[in-house]
């Protein structure tokens, strides 16, 4: 099965049964309206127990009847759009696997069930503009809905959509002149299901506080926080189904979490955020190894690309291939079976309960700039110190030494990305610079790494590794990479001196 992604744009609006339609043409731009059609709609919602979808505010429905019909999941966008998931019909009562998965962040292995029955009566008016282009379709439904859990209500009433399809916002705001004109009001529900349930319908997930320059130190970090919590919401059904960068993004926003408590921790109540960072390192863990074992093989498989035609043997590429897609396979695998566990589930609970019910001190209050200036400073003498650890360091140690220096700048980076909203250009050029070392040290770490599974490999072929000329070219291009990275690093701690806020 397969499904498709789309946004929609539209705005709803109330009207009264006797209420006359608007003159389209008085819209700007519209030239020419499409005859009428008719459609009987029929729709069931689905949520859980606790309607933690209605909380969301995403829908998800089967619908009969129409252009469209199918299964849809409809998730909140910015302003007046929306992103809408079409499946095929299926079966009536069984959610489809792929939309379930999507969904299954919000509903955490929790049954869906229907919610609600619904049946639109609706009129389709096509707006064209020049040239017979769609400008927007404008539907006058009339709507009998009737819920099921957890109350049993039934309602009737009229509302209009008019949604673009090449149509702008001039056109939107135009219309809403017109329909204004007859007396319809822009509808204060989100949804057919909204209005259906009417005061029944459960209240949005709070919005978090907003980082300002004059506001409390608490306030900064929380919308830091917040922002990183959707982004794991956001990214995880891309992780189940293996997008792009999905894991890594995750894994970032984990890092970035537990980066942010650790400097910040001081304001909140200290056995909540342990727990939290605890739970948020078992989760790093778990997507590291699908992420690491994905940088590690696409790094040797550009190593062994650009070697020399029949330097590198096909019987060790061959091996080498097969040594990274099983350790990349298992990681995969064993990440997976992770995000089904109620563990899992569990700290994206308590991820949202620190967001929505913050645990903290009084000293959050506070005003954010001096506060959370002196916090990011013990980040930075934190990683000075490990610079100075490192110096002259060479070998084993000294490899260490500078993976723990890409530790501290990661999280230096991090405490000041936090910061990007109350100090502003400061803290936007202290994380850009701890980011140039992380990056430059991540490739030596990636370095050292790829040569220890090398090494691994070379040693359990034939004999030692210098015995082993099929290694010998990947191990030396890895060696060069680590030497000019670490010299890279030298050159750019001696130039750029990280300020305090």
């Amino acid at each position: 099965m397969s499904t498709q992604e789309s946004v929609e744009t539209e705005r709803k609006y109330d009207a009264d049964l006797e209420t006359p339609l608007p003159a389209f043409e008085d819209i700007a731009g519209v030239e020419q309206v499409a005859e009428p059609a008719d459609h009987q709609l029929e729709a069931v919602y689905f949520d859980t127990e606790g309607l933690v979808l209605a909380k969301h505010r995403i829908t998800l429905r089967r619908r009969t009847g129409g252009t469209d019909p199918g299964w849809h999941v409809k998730l909140p966008a910015e302003r007046d759009n929306r992103v809408e998931i079409h499946a095929p019909l299926g079966q009536p009562e069984i959610v489809p696997d792929e939309l379930a998965e999507r969904l299954l962040v919000f509903t955490r292995g929790e049954e869906l069930r229907p919610v609600a029955r619904i049946h639109t009566r609706r009129t389709l008016h096509r707006l064209h503009g020049s040239e017979d282009v769609t400008l927007a379709d404008f539907v006058d439904d009339h709507v009998t809905a009737e819920t099921l859990h957890p109350t049993q209500l039934e309602r009737q009433w009229r509302e209009w959509e008019i949604e673009l399809v090449h149509g702008d916002q001039a056109l939107f705001d135009s219309a809403e002149r017109v329909l204004s004109g007859t007396g319809a009001s822009r509808s204060r529900q989100v949804s057919k299901l909204a209005r259906a349930f009417g005061t029944a319908w459960p209240a949005a997930v709070p919005a978090p506080p907003k980082a300002r320059p004059k506001g409390s130190a608490g306030d900064a970090v929380l919308a830091y926080i917040a922002a990183q919590i959707a982004v794991i919401t956001e990214l995880d059904s891309g992780v189940r189904q293996g997008a792009d960068d999905a894991v890594h993004g995750m894994r970032s926003a984990t890092r970035r979490l537990r980066s942010t408590l650790s400097a910040y921790g001081k304001l909140f109540d200290a056995d909540t955020t342990d727990q939290l960072k605890a739970e948020l390192k078992w989760l790093g863990k778990v997507l590291g190894k699908a992420r690491d074992a994905e940088v590690l093989r696409d790094r040797i498989g550009e190593l062994l690309n650009e070697q020399p035609d029949g330097s590198v043997p096909a019987s060790a590429a061959s091996r080498i291939h097969d040594e990274l897609e099983t350790s990349f396979n298992s990681g995969y695998r064993e990440m997976l079976r992770a995000l089904e566990t109620k563990r899992y589930f569990r700290l994206l609970e308590s991820l949202e309960q620190f967001r929505d019910e913050p645990p903290t001190k009084a000293r959050a209050g506070k005003k954010a700039r001096p506060l959370t200036a002196k916090l990011a400073g013990k980040a930075i003498k934190r990683m000075r110190k490990s610079q100075k650890a490192a110096a002259g360091q060479t070998g084993v140690e000294g490899d260490k030494a500078l993976h723990q220096v890409r530790k501290d700048a990661k999280r230096l980076r991090h405490v000041a990305e936090a910061l990007e909203d109350v100090h502003k250009k400061p803290a936007v050029k202290l994380a850009r610079n701890a980011q140039k070392i992380q990056k430059i040290l991540g490739e030596h770490q990636d370095s050292v790494v790829s040569r220890s599974i090398l090494l691994r490999l070379a040693n359990h072929a034939d004999g030692p590794a210098q015995d082993n000329s099929p290694y010998g070219p990947l191990l030396a291009a890895e060696e060069q990479r680590a030497a000019d990275s670490e010299a890279r690093y030298e050159k750019l701690a001696k130039k750029k001196r990280l300020q305090p806020l």
